[in-house]
């Protein structure tokens, strides 16, 4: 008998494409132990989640059969048939999906997805009763770390927040206590304080069941404080394994440390900046055609804006008491309003870089679409360059809209399917009535250049490039009309480590060649590190500290800034 749960050897899996066969998965050999968790890391596209889905008999329709051995409690897996992988599944091997927003159904109780999977299972026992059945769905909830699991149970997938919907994941996933869990980037779209706690969690019932678990993320901090050993793949092979500290410390692949040094939470220091200039080159601020060459303007034909109002000494953003409240529905239990924004106050200097830190609901995206005038504030004002934003409107308010831009979170889901990248960048141009069509179709060429994308981008659709591609392109797009402020909300949450490395250095370097200003919104304090000049920290509407961002990690003076230091992953 084999002393591993499971084993796989010389697994090889390739999808099927129109004209050729792409290799995902090749010559992959490893082992997990009963009760040891064992992470694989790398890349989007190395091929961890499709050695995931083979070992779990999910893989698509456009993949070829799996070759190799998946060997599990002593019986090979491949080749088995969908009705032994049925009884399989949930019962001894089961999963742990990545996105907690599309897994569950969105038009069943939470209750009712826990108990199916008790019933598929077997776990419930036969001819258990509703009574029983209900009762093991509450313990489940419990156990998965739930609070008030009555309540949790009746509530649908869209009434719970997303560190709540992954929990009743897990809970499902333990329902037949399975020995082995695959858990796909089970924390990835999570808070890093949520991530922590879910994580926590996840090993106390591991560690307490004796349970196995395979852990797939493309966070080495996350890996190397979770596992027992720790599996690199790159282009679909191995290229490394080991203890996490023999990893972390002596990596022997070139591709090991360029992940370690990607890292943010691993890299332990902030990345070196340059200091941009105080003005944009070729032209004042708001000049939409303005570049490092200063005949631009003057080759498309363009006036060149006013400049705008304050001096040089003025931040390009100043935020006075700000307050944004919403009233409750009546549906909701609770009467009147919630402060989502409370008396939030700082300013953002020309060609610096202001992060806002903090958890899901804290008041960040609320704050930054107060700024971008997107909401109308209850209380207090936004100076841009010294004019009052929340004061404008009609021609002027548009205009306003010309200085500030924003890059979104997902590069999946903020920019059009349908048209082409030059479409996308050149949209703020037409909308705005600047240049010709040729002279847009330069401005696009040129910022394309700018953020180190090659030119034949122009003609592609979004579904043609990787996730920092689509990125970049959201800068570029971003930048096309030479703003004084761009809002990066959560930009690399999104993105692999050593993607997020290079957008970040990307927004370092075009800051210091444009003097443009950021206002770098976050989760991630390990993140934010990187690229700002000031931290504020945002705890429930409130700005909870505020200051320079080696001092905030240095010496960190409120609880809620030393916990979010704290969940950074490989910092304890």
């Amino acid at each position: 008998m084999s002393p591993h749960l499971l084993e796989v050897d010389d697994l090889a899996v390739h999808y099927r494409a129109r004209r050729s066969v792409v290799r995902a998965v090749d010559a992959v050999s490893f082992t997990v132990g009963e009760g040891e968790t064992v992470a694989i890391v790398g890349e989007s596209g190395s091929g961890k989640s499709t050695t995931a889905y083979a070992l779990l008999g999910l893989l698509p329709r456009s993949a070829a059969p799996a070759r190799g051995r998946i060997v599990f409690a002593g019986r090979d897996l491949v080749g088995l048939p969908e009705r032994r992988w049925r009884e399989l599944r949930g019962r001894e091997i089961a999963l742990i999906p990545q996105d907690p927003g599309t897994s569950l159904n969105p038009v069943q109780r939470i209750g009712a997805q826990v108990a199916e999977a008790l019933l598929l299972s077997g776990e419930a026992g036969e001819g258990a009763g509703r009574d029983a059945v209900r009762a093991r769905t509450l313990e489940l909830l419990a156990d998965a770390g739930l609070p008030e699991p009555e309540l949790r149970a009746r509530q649908y997938p869209s009434q719970l927040s997303g560190g709540m919907r992954q929990r009743a994941l897990i809970a499902i996933a333990i329902a037949a206590r399975p020995r082995l869990i695959v858990a796909d980037e089970p924390t990835s779209a999570l808070d890093v304080t949520v991530q922590r706690r879910i994580l926590d969690h996840i090993g106390g019932l591991i560690r307490a069941s004796g349970t196995s678990m395979l852990l797939i993320t493309h966070d080495l901090g996350v890996a190397a404080e979770r596992a027992d050993r720790i599996l690199v793949m790159r282009s679909g092979s191995i290229v490394e394994q080991g203890a996490p500290e023999e990893v972390l410390a002596n990596p022997r692949d070139p591709y090991t440390r360029t992940l370690i040094e990607a890292a943010p939470s691993l890299s332990g220091a902030p990345r070196p900046r340059r200091a941009g200039p105080a003005v944009i080159p070729g032209g004042a601020p708001g000049d939409p055609f303005a570049e490092t060459s200063p005949d631009l303007a003057a080759r498309t034909g363009q006036d060149r804006a006013d400049p705008a109002p304050g001096g040089p000494d003025e931040p390009v953003v100043r935020v006075e008491g700000l307050v944004k409240e919403f009233r409750l529905p009546r549906s909701s239990g609770a009467p009147g309003t919630v402060r989502a924004v409370d008396g939030v106050s700082f300013a953002i200097p020309r060609g610096r870089t202001y992060g806002l830190v903090g958890e899901s609901g804290s008041g960040k995206s609320t704050t930054a679409r107060l700024i971008l005038r997107l909401a109308e504030p209850t209380e207090g004002r936004v100076l841009l360059g010294g004019e009052d934003v929340t004061r404008t409107r009609g021609a002027a308010q548009r205009l306003l809209r010309r200085r500030m831009q924003i890059v979104h979170q997902n590069p999946f889901a903020s920019l059009d399917p349908r048209r082409t990248i030059e479409q996308t960048v050149t949209d703020p141009l037409a909308s705005f009535g600047l240049g010709s069509r040729a002279q847009r179709r330069r401005r696009a060429a040129e910022l394309v250049d700018l953020v180190a994308l090659p030119a034949s981008v122009l003609r592609r659709r979004p579904a043609e490039l990787s996730g920092g591609q689509r990125q970049r392109v959201a800068i570029a797009r971003a930048l096309v009309l030479n703003p004084e402020l761009v809002v990066c909300d959560e930009p690399v949450s999104a993105l692999d480590v050593s993607v997020q490395a290079q957008i970040l250095d990307l927004l370092a370097a075009l800051q210091a060649e444009l003097g443009v200003s950021y206002l770098f919104i976050s989760h991630d304090l390990a993140v934010v590190r990187h690229i700002a000049d000031e931290v504020g920290v945002l705890h429930r509407g409130r700005l909870v500290e505020s200051g320079p961002t080696e001092e905030i990690f240095a010496r960190a003076r409120h609880a809620y800034t030393r916990e979010l230091l704290d969940a950074i992953p490989g910092r304890r």
